[in-house]
């Protein structure tokens, strides 16, 4: 996978509220261990991380979810699927050039779902339902990618751990302590433990371990603790085997599969006067800070999204690119809501029933690490914090 700040890897909503927050490193000194790693500061190692260039790699991550979740009603979906990310392990292949080529594939028992970049151009594909999607952007945006070195947004993007950690790391603040802890082994290679602890009292994460590359300055493995749980992490994503080396374009290019359906998503960029000078879409507000920070969207058409309604998009902030165009339409038949003879894969409404709780303001998640509110009257409400702290901001 593409190891760029500018690519954006789809995890689910709370991982994503989860890992959303910042820290500043204190004059801290990590001693070298029998690794014989130099010595570094936690300061200079943040800084490293962020100056290092992207690396071209190739490897074996292994993801672990241990949310706290209900046992998930997948179906049809039990073999390779994005979905697989809310719960248990999964196991990913990944191979990147360093630049703007990648390549991730989430392994089943008996599946494959893989995710291939080139540039703006993207494509998924599925062997449950041997289904290809291909993500362009338009022709007319081309110029204005170039200049911005954007990458399309598609569903179903897989994580790794270099994604899991810039989330951490990009933001270098006054909500956290950091130290570094001994030197470990991440995949056969030594590396530097950063911890990251929260100084907020209301966060469910206790602590963040980033496991950093000592040659590379590549993030390896990344784990989240929860408040609720120190028996184990609840969230992990890390290298159990890793090359740095540039993998073969035939790994990198995509052939769709002899018999494979394929669909078209063109995906418009955003104008810049779309975004308010917040930086935030309509219908977006934030309170509080660091890691304590919820995120509200109002005036969302919850029970028209889980229904499938083309329509019900223009109830999303951020959307608005999307409103009424045909790539709407198609990002919703992908999940095979467009009311063919073909089931969908997943109940999203069966899904959504097992996964909430009834409560006075509507429906509530919690995990581990994290929860989402939705309310009756059609806010959304994420963060890193208790439901109660939730439903105490949404009265």
């Amino acid at each position: 996978m593409s190891m760029s700040p500018r690519a954006r890897w789809a995890v689910p909503a709370v991982v994503g509220a989860i890992v959303a927050a910042a820290f500043v490193a204190p004059p801290l000194m990590a001693s070298a261990s029998s690794d014989d790693l130099p010595d570094v500061t936690p300061e200079q190692l943040v800084t490293d991380v962020a100056k290092a260039p992207d690396q071209p790699l190739s490897g074996t991550v292994v993801y672990t979810a241990r949310l706290g979740l209900p046992s998930l009603p997948l179906g049809d979906v039990a073999g390779a699927s994005p979905v697989n990310l809310l719960d248990g392990s999964s196991t990913l292949r990944v191979w990147t050039d360093g630049d703007d080529r990648s390549r991730a594939s989430l392994l089943g028992p008996t599946s494959e779902y893989s995710v291939v970049r080139d540039g703006p151009q993207a494509w998924t594909y599925s062997s449950t339902d041997d289904q290809v999607v291909h993500y362009s952007i338009p022709a007319s945006d081309q110029a204005r990618y170039e200049s911005m070195q954007a990458q399309p947004q598609v569903a179903g993007d897989l994580p790794t751990p270099a994604a899991a950690a810039r989330s951490v790391l990009n933001l270098v603040e006054q909500y956290s302590s950091v130290t570094l802890d001994a030197a470990t082994t991440v995949a056969g290679r030594s590396a530097y433990d950063l911890v990251v602890t929260p100084k907020d009292s209301e966060t469910l994460v206790g602590h963040v371990v980033v496991s950093i590359d000592a040659k590379t300055d590549t993030p390896l493995r990344v784990q989240v603790w929860s408040t609720k749980d120190t028996k184990a992490p609840s969230l992990e994503v890390g290298f159990t085997d890793v090359t740095f080396a540039k993998p073969s374009d035939a790994v990198l290019s995509f052939t769709a599969p002899a018999g494979a359906a394929t669909k078209d998503v063109v995906v418009p960029l955003p104008e810049a006067t779309d975004e308010p000078s917040t930086g935030l879409p309509d219908g977006v507000s934030v309170s509080g800070t660091g890691w304590e920070t919820v995120v509200q969207a109002s005036g969302v058409d919850v029970s028209g999204l889980l229904a499938g309604s083309t329509d019900a998009l223009s109830s999303v902030p951020g959307s608005k690119p999307m409103i009424g165009s045909k790539s709407g339409q198609k990002l919703l038949d992908e999940f095979g809501a467009d009311g063919s003879d073909k089931a969908r894969e997943l109940d999203l409404g069966t899904l959504y029933d097992t996964l909430t709780t009834a409560v006075p303001e509507g429906r509530l998640v919690q995990t581990t690490l994290g929860s989402v509110l939705v309310t009756d009257d059609g806010r959304v409400l994420v963060g890193a914090v208790p439901g109660s702290t939730l439903q105490a901001d949404a009265r």
